[in-house]
């Protein structure tokens, strides 16, 4: 595994990414080939011979940002063929769908029917043959990450446990001192040298210290040496936030914020471009929804004559409170005794209208606007409302850190979690918000946004 612009990517996937890119490249040019239209006909989107090359690269980012949207890149959505196959023909729908708004703005940038269809039938069977090829080969050993683990207790269970779904493959566990064991004697190993010599002798990637206690028996010296020849040395916090897409919680203090890499969202940079970045994805959404946000409307309204918006208070940056917008979903009276309460499976409050528009998410549109106004963020840690948030702020540590940036109608809690209406819930999703703002950039932001769209399609935990 490698980062990438502040986000983690497993070289299998990445593997996969660039087969499929080339996959993609092959498919354009045999749908051309195939084509009854000949090269010297097609209208070209640059004079010359380069113009080609520009058509083909539309009909490659279309179609593999579909498949971004689609969670093709994520192993739990591709481990099935079948869901691999069914994902692939939305993927390539949605791709189809928009070189049409491209062709429409761009026509220069046309790729004629008789060469689209074939390339995208072409690029839907080879990358569902890739994906058959990565499900036999991306377990293999040497595709997979060989750490070397330093501790043998409850922390290198947890490694161990994590091994089957991740993208590493544990070559030992060394036990340092006399500390409790949990690991099966047949995974450690005694060490015979210095760390230095192992990490050699057993060809690892990585070492990760799991001990629960380090003090008096962590082999510093060891460890500085192995570090000093540019191997990678990571704690086990840092190891299960890269493999879990988490920040556990149990192991932030005041002095690891302070110290660790990241955290740079609140940077006046990072806020320009985020901000630059919100408003002109709000407008491209306001306008591409204009339609669908005229008939839901209408048909609110016509439903029961109430209030077609729903306005209610929620925390924003820095605990400072704003009221959020939504289509209406619920009776009018949901709340009368005016408790705060987390909406339920089947919640009798909600309209038959109001489960459409929540299972599609329609009923987030009007949130556009908090964003326009600055209020939000399109991606961001989830806003609650301010009686919610006091009450979880008294069970869960570090709650308000996820204050520290804009609310988002999206973000890495959503599409990687699904609703919660619990404490239990709220504390899993704070991990995912804080992952977020440790590891922020443009670039996750816009991979977010691309999952929203899977989330969408495949509602997960909609309530």
């Amino acid at each position: 595994m490698f980062r990438l612009f502040h986000i983690h990517v497993p070289k299998p996937v990445f593997a996969l990414a660039l087969v499929d890119s080339l996959i993609l490249y092959a498919a354009v040019e045999l749908g051309f080939l195939i084509s009854y239209v000949s090269y010297g006909s097609l209208e070209r989107g640059l004079q010359g011979a380069s113009g080609l090359g520009v058509n083909d690269a539309v009909f490659i980012a279309a179609v593999f940002f579909s498949a971004v949207m689609m969670g093709l890149y994520q192993r739990q959505f591709i481990i099935d063929l079948k869901i691999a196959a069914i994902r692939l023909m939305a993927a390539n729908a949605l791709a189809f769908f928009m070189l049409s708004i491209v062709v429409y703005l761009v026509p220069s940038l046309r790729i004629w029917m008789s060469a689209l269809l074939p390339a995208l039938g072409i690029a839907f069977i080879f990358m569902l043959a890739a994906r058959v090829v990565f499900l036999r080969v991306a377990d293999i050993e040497r595709f997979k990450r060989r750490i070397l683990v330093v501790g043998a207790d409850a922390q290198a269970m947890e490694i161990a446990k994590l091994e089957d779904t991740g993208s590493f493959r544990c070559v030992g566990f060394i036990p340092i001192g006399d500390g409790p064991i949990h690991v099966p004697d047949h995974r450690l190993l005694r060490r015979k040298n210095d760390l230095l010599g192992e990490f050699q002798s057993q060809d690892v990637d990585e070492i990760v210290v799991a001990m629960s206690e380090r003090r008096g028996v962590l082999p510093t010296d060891d460890l500085l040496a192995c570090r000093l020849k540019g191997i990678l040395v990571n704690d086990f916090w840092t190891f299960m936030e890269r493999e879990r897409g988490q920040v556990e919680v149990a192991a932030l203090k005041p002095s690891w914020m302070i110290f660790a890499e990241g955290f740079t969202s609140t940077t006046r940079f990072q806020r320009m471009t985020k901000r630059f970045f919100d408003i002109v994805v709000s407008l491209m959404l306001l306008v591409f929804t204009t339609p669908v946000t005229i008939i839901t409307a209408i048909f609110i309204y016509v439903q029961d004559r109430g209030p077609v918006f729903y306005r209610q208070e929620r925390v924003g940056l820095y605990g400072e409170t704003f009221f959020l917008m939504k289509f209406r979903s619920m009776r009018t009276d949901a709340e009368k005794d005016g408790v705060a309460q987390w909406a339920q499976a089947k919640d009798p409050r909600v309209t038959a209208l109001g489960s459409f528009i929540r299972l599609t998410r329609i009923d987030e549109i009007p949130q556009v606007i908090n964003v326009l106004k600055g209020e939000m963020s399109f991606i961001g840690p989830r806003p609650e409302r301010p009686t919610i948030v006091e009450d979880l702020a008294k069970h869960i540590e570090y709650y308000h850190y996820r204050d520290t940036v804009k609310p988002g109608i999206t973000g890495w809690a959503q599409i990687n979690y699904p609703y919660g209406a619990s404490v239990e819930d709220a504390l899993q999703k704070l991990k995912y918000d804080l992952y977020y703002i440790k590891n922020y950039s443009l670039v996750l932001d816009f991979l977010i946004l691309l999952q929203t769209v899977r989330v969408v399609l495949w509602p997960q935990g909609v309530r």
